[in-house]
């Protein structure tokens, strides 16, 4: 099939990209984002002072990706502490910044408990901070280690589901090293093929209508020197008619306790080509992201984005006439029969169903519980 390719030479890894780090500089300390709403064209950070700047940072997707989002929302808690601010107060400022992705409220939550309990056991205020930021560095650690777990978990689900290698992916938003403390989820997985030899094909859905898979997942794979492939989100179709794709790997922002799973939208269509065409539908995430409080897709909260993301383009050039109300939710729900497993760092899960996904956490020390 002749297409427009992206084939970079194969450079050895890349330098680690630190998309959030703790700084502490002479004027106090700080959590310092790297840029994500600048990228491609810049690599820059944002110096995080205090809790209402990283919840302007979130809500504006400078930071984004439910596992990374979690270790910004400790870190943000653990900042208050440090810094001598209320911790209750910024607590519930960062867990009400972004509703649908759960690792937000675990990782703010996990760490204010941390705070209290060092509070109710007689710790000063420094002492109670440092316990915080403790916590928060645990999590920041857990999360890279997930990483790379899921990522071996998931190539060898998929060497085991299609043996042979040359695997074509389709990925859809963006899962790398910019949602995760580590490599990412799903991408991470079609990394570890491409460093094994067997990815052919690395197809990158643009992501609408923030372009999270043109602006972020293709610098991801450039950046590692991966052969990819841009394409439009409605041109996926075509490629499933033309034998093109052999797998479908995405992330999760939510999983319900029946399996439903709550992904950028868009991600719920390509569930049903990939069902129509035969094709693995991969959910890559950890096991913080699996909430079992929320029952079913049903009662996932999804986010709606401002119309104006749709209706103008760039720096507020109109696309469409003045007036145009737009629908535009960030996200959509796949229900569970669509997807064929849920690879976490704990295991992997298919059939998917909630008898499953409750025995994987209990397995699991890391369960999300609002």
């Amino acid at each position: 099939m002749a297409d427009q390719d992206v084939q970079p030479p194969l450079d050895s890894k890349p330098p680690p990209l630190p998309s959030l780090r703790w700084g502490e500089p002479p004027e106090g300390p700080v959590l310092v984002l790297l840029d994500q709403t600048r990228l491609p064209a810049e690599e820059a950070e944002l110096v995080c002072t205090d809790v209402p700047a990283l919840v302007q940072a979130i809500q504006t997707l400078a930071v984004r990706g439910a596992p990374l989002l979690g270790v910004a929302g400790a870190y943000g808690v653990a900042l208050a502490a440090v810094r001598g601010y209320d911790v209750d107060e910024a607590a519930a400022l960062l867990e009400r910044a972004r509703p649908t992705a759960v690792n937000l409220g675990y990782g703010v939550r996990r760490v204010a408990e941390a705070y209290r309990a060092a509070v109710g056991g007689g710790a000063d205020p420094e002492r109670a901070a440092a316990a915080a930021l403790a916590e928060a560095k645990a999590l920041h650690r857990e999360d890279a280690e997930a990483s790379a777990q899921m990522a071996g978990r998931g190539l060898a689900l998929l060497d085991e589901l299609l043996p042979g290698g040359g695997h074509r992916i389709l990925t859809h938003c963006n899962t790398g090293a910019l949602v995760s403390a580590g490599e990412g989820t799903a991408f991470a997985v079609a990394l570890a093929a491409h460093r094994a030899g067997s990815l052919r094909r690395l197809w990158v859905d643009e992501t609408r209508p923030l372009l999270q898979g043109a602006r972020l997942t293709a610098y991801e794979a450039a950046r590692n020197g991966m052969a990819y492939t841009l394409l439009t989100d409605n041109a996926a179709g075509s490629l499933f008619a033309a034998g093109e794709v052999d797998a479908v790997l995405i992330g999760a922002d939510r999983i319900a306790a029946d399996g439903s799973v709550a992904n950028k939208v868009g991600s719920y269509p390509l569930a049903v080509l990939a069902k129509y065409h035969h094709v693995p539908f991969i959910v890559v995430a950890p096991t913080t992201t699996i909430d079992l409080s929320t029952p079913d897709g049903a009662s996932v909260e999804v986010e709606q984005r401002p119309g104006s993301e749709v209706t103008e383009f760039g720096g507020g050039a109109p696309v469409a006439p003045l007036g145009t109300r737009a629908y535009n939710p960030a996200f959509d729900v796949t229900p569970p029969e669509l997807v064929t497993a849920i690879v976490t760092e704990a295991g992997a899960v298919s059939p998917v169903t909630g008898d499953a996904l409750t025995a994987l956490c209990a397995r699991s020390r890391q369960v999300t519980i609002s």
